[in-house]
């Protein structure tokens, strides 16, 4: 009688076993692509941010060299003759000062009036109906096509005739408005869901309620942004304070450096100087809200 083969696990042959390593799949080719491209765009933007500073490394480095012995070794990179006395000659030679002080009232009164006006007519464009608005707002963003050389004729004229020139009132009035504040505004005001709106109108919120209390929060980062750009647009006006004052009292920042061009080989320091202490709140201002202006220009990014 022929027995059944035995049932039970498989015997193991005698002698060392012998793993086989598990094969680890090749790292694909797209990510060392993806690689290189991240480093090609760091190199990139490396050397254009050298491009962007150089200059201003070259200001400062004119401010508080000797200029004539900066002159005689050829204009190295480097500091030549060491010297700060350049900012307190600008400050006396232009009166950089007072200056400041008027252009900063000046700027202020115009950030001002320009938010009130910009949130006001944004929120009419955004939320309001009524006849031929959207022609109006074609004629409100076709000013932004007029330079300002335009204008200047007429209001220079307008100011003369209500006695306005080498005043507060003279610098700031043409500029009490400006059609990119309300576009800008308005595309963030256009963001806001229609729910919302509607959620407050059943809550009993009127036009001037919605606006400052639930508009005007959650655009918050566009309108921060924009203040950041009328302060810098108004710091920096040099044509129409040119025309608009007479006397060197009412000379604002950027009129006041141009004293300091006087084409002395030996005085081209303070003139540098004098620059860098005009463009030093500006810096201030866009390194603490940088962050803000990039995320106000974004989120202002949608259509209307």
């Amino acid at each position: 009688m022929a027995t059944e083969p035995a049932t039970g696990p498989p015997s193991v042959p005698d002698g060392p076993t012998v793993v086989v390593p598990a094969q680890v799949p090749a790292a694909p080719k797209s990510s060392s692509r993806s690689r290189a491209a991240t480093i090609g765009w760091y190199l990139t933007l490396s050397a254009l941010s050298l491009l962007v500073l150089f200059p201003i490394y070259m200001l400062l480095l004119r401010a508080v060299s000797s200029p004539l012995e900066y002159i005689a070794q050829g204009q190295p990179l480097h500091p030549v003759g060491f010297s700060l006395d350049a900012f307190s000659n600008a400050f006396t030679q232009a009166n950089l000062g007072r200056s400041m002080a008027l252009s900063f009232v000046v700027t202020l009164v115009i950030v001002i009036a320009q938010l009130l006006t910009s949130v006001l007519a944004a929120y009419s464009f955004a939320f309001l109906e009524y006849p031929f608005k959207k022609l109006l707002f074609a004629f409100v963003i076709a000013t932004l096509l007029l330079p300002i050389e335009v204008t200047l004729v007429a209001n220079l004229q307008t100011m003369r005739d209500l006695g306005m020139l080498n005043s507060v009132q003279g610098l700031s009035v043409p500029f009490l408005a400006t059609a990119f504040g309300i576009f800008l505004i308005r595309q963030g005001f256009l963001g806001i869901p229609g729910d919302l709106r509607d959620a407050a109108t059943l809550d009993g919120f009127g036009h001037m309620r919605f606006l400052f209390r639930v508009a005007v929060p959650l655009t918050r980062p566009i309108i921060g942004s924009f203040v950041v750009i009328s302060f810098l647009g108004a710091w920096n006006q040099y044509v129409w304070p040119r025309f608009a004052t007479t006397e060197d009292s009412w000379q604002t920042v950027q009129v006041a450096l141009r004293t300091l061009a006087t084409g002395r080989p030996d005085q081209l320091n303070v003139s540098f100087a004098g620059a860098v202490l005009a463009a030093l709140p500006l810096v201030v201002l866009l390194i603490l809200f940088q962050r803000q202006i990039v995320r106000g220009l974004t989120a202002g990014a949608v259509k209307g």
